[in-house]
């Protein structure tokens, strides 16, 4: 059944966007709540937005300026705001006779109900957020890629506090994409609609959900390695230094021995 805001309405824009690290969702108005897992709350005078704890927000039958009221709103709610959110959109059309199909970013629906919009929004919020999480990979890579042609030069110039770093924004991103993203997980409307499986299987493949998320863990992996195996190297070199220093340390012991029982 269409929800009541979308009465009339033949077409809905609908648009992702990846405000922060972290939504708290428990200040949010109890009573512009429509739904939950995922929350589902009021936005504009005839609109919805979809709240995801992992920082995403899809804004859905909501004017400009609605959404910029909306989101000036929520952005208390938000920590660690990022500086320039990644997007997703899609235009929703209402056939309630015909098939749900997605072509050329125009989804078909037969209701504007509260689950399909769930299971809609899951979908555009995950691909928003691999979309932040593959470049901040790619940055990840471009500052890593001049270490690793040092090290196939044979002249490494390693840096343990850029490694650290490097190491723990991946692991950062590993975290996040596994224990708050779950971008493999279908989403928790379905439980109660498993008629909607096909509708959200149709999106995941048209966003290439499973393969961006699968290819991101083979980047992620590649870049742990890389900086463990610096990080290892340059151990190797400071214990080497160490050892030539304690060397060094004896053969002066053992020179001074030699001078004071011959001179």
């Amino acid at each position: 059944m269409t929800l009541a805001r979308f009465a009339g309405r033949r077409s809905l824009g609908a648009r992702a966007l990846v405000l922060g690290h972290h939504v708290n969702l428990r200040s949010v108005d109890p009573a512009t709540r429509l739904a939950a897992a995922p929350l589902v709350v009021t936005a504009g005078a005839g609109g919805c937005a979809v709240l995801f704890r992992y920082g995403a927000a899809v804004l859905v039958g909501l004017e400009p300026a609605e959404a910029e009221t909306f989101l000036a709103a929520l952005r208390p709610l938000v920590r660690e705001p990022y500086p320039s959110p990644e997007s997703e959109e899609l235009e929703l059309a209402l056939e309630p006779a015909g098939e749900e199909r997605l072509a050329d970013g125009r989804l078909a629906l037969q209701a504007f109900d509260v689950a399909r919009i769930q299971v809609v929004a899951d979908a555009l919020a995950k691909s928003a957020v691999l979309e932040h999480y593959e470049k901040a990979v790619a940055a990840v890579f471009d500052e890593l890629e001049p270490l690793a042609e040092a090290l196939s030069r044979g002249r490494p110039r390693v840096r343990g506090r850029a490694l650290v770093r490097h190491v723990g924004r991946t692991l950062d991103i590993q975290q996040r994409m596994v224990g708050r993203v779950e971008v493999e997980e279908k989403p928790e409307a379905l439980w109660e609609r498993p008629d909607l499986e096909r509708l959200y299987q149709r999106l995941a493949e048209e966003y290439e959900l499973p393969e961006r998320h699968r290819a991101l863990e083979r980047k992620l992996e590649l870049i742990a390695r890389t900086a463990q195996t610096l990080l290892t190297l340059q151990y190797n070199r400071r214990s080497l230094r160490v050892e030539w220093y304690i060397v060094a340390l004896i053969v002066l012991e053992i020179l001074l021995t030699l001078r004071e029982r011959f001179f």
